[in-house]
């Protein structure tokens, strides 16, 4: 009885040593190289990091830049992680196809009913990639314009004029006007009556534009001349002359209010008549 139990245990033993130095060698082999490769992983996204931190001096494109290196390292540890749990199971005596079979389901029902947030991710990462957008812009998507507060992977936040906020998921988005990107201009319609002298209009309105721009409350965000562009339109009571003035990103409004003002007054002491 004993010389029997001592020879299944010596059989267990034996092909417990056996998986051991094969199967279990290799587990452990998959465990080294899975630490090692998230070590990998880890480095090369940390570097990513501090490379387009220092391309920069932005805090925002720096939190852009945080924000996608982050994306790629999630995506590198996911992969990583589910190929070393298959090979894991594998090398434990799993079959795998009933598995594959069942996550391709239920992967595939996932997806019909993730499909919208996977595609605002994904339209989401390449705008952050592409920098089409910044916090502080002010942007129109369809109808809805306004300033931008927050952009996430998934949703653009706007608020608009009145304070109302707009949330846009980013699959949504198919066209978007950045009314602030690196630069703006204060575009001037300016109506007078037909029977002024242009040339003289177009003069009083350079005087105006140069007058702003030498203001020390308004040169900082002033970034050229006025530009006059000439006679846009007219008729036999009114007659307009378009302009532009170059300015820093969101400043637009307030230079173009402060020199309808100016204009307003020029035009009173000359006694340039409006229609």
């Amino acid at each position: 009885m004993m010389e029997h139990l001592t020879l299944i245990l010596q059989t267990h033993f034996d092909k417990l040593l056996a998986w051991l130095l094969t199967s279990g060698a290799r587990i452990v082999l998959v465990l080294v190289i899975a630490i090692i490769l998230r070590r990998l992983v880890r480095a090369l996204t940390d570097h990513l990091n501090d490379f387009l931190q220092g391309w920069t001096q932005s805090l925002e494109r720096q939190k852009r830049a945080r924000t996608l290196s982050n994306i790629v390292r999630t995506i590198a540890m996911t992969v990583l992680f589910i190929v070393t749990v298959m090979m894991i199971l594998s090398e434990l005596g799993m079959n795998l196809v009933p598995v594959l079979a069942a996550a391709g389901v239920g992967g595939l029902a996932v997806g019909f009913g993730a499909q919208n947030l996977v595609r605002d991710v994904i339209t989401g990462f390449f705008i952050l990639l592409e920098d089409q957008i910044r916090v502080g812009d002010i942007v129109k998507v369809g109808d809805k314009a306004g300033l931008v507060e927050h952009i996430s992977l998934r949703v653009l936040t706007l608020r608009d004029f009145d304070g109302s906020v707009h949330l846009i998921p980013h699959g949504t988005i198919t066209m978007v006007t950045n009314m602030t990107k690196d630069f703006s201009y204060a575009v001037l319609d300016v109506g007078v009556s037909s029977r002024e002298d242009a040339d003289a209009v177009m003069q009083v309105l350079s005087d105006v534009g140069a007058e702003l721009r030498r203001d020390p409350l308004f040169a900082n965000d002033i970034l050229g001349d006025l530009e006059v562009v000439g006679i846009d339109s007219f008729s036999a009571a009114r007659m307009v002359i378009k302009g532009r003035i170059k300015t820093v990103p969101v400043k637009q409004w307030r230079v173009a209010h402060e020199f309808r003002r100016r204009l307003k007054k020029s035009f009173d002491l000359r006694g340039i008549e409006l229609p």
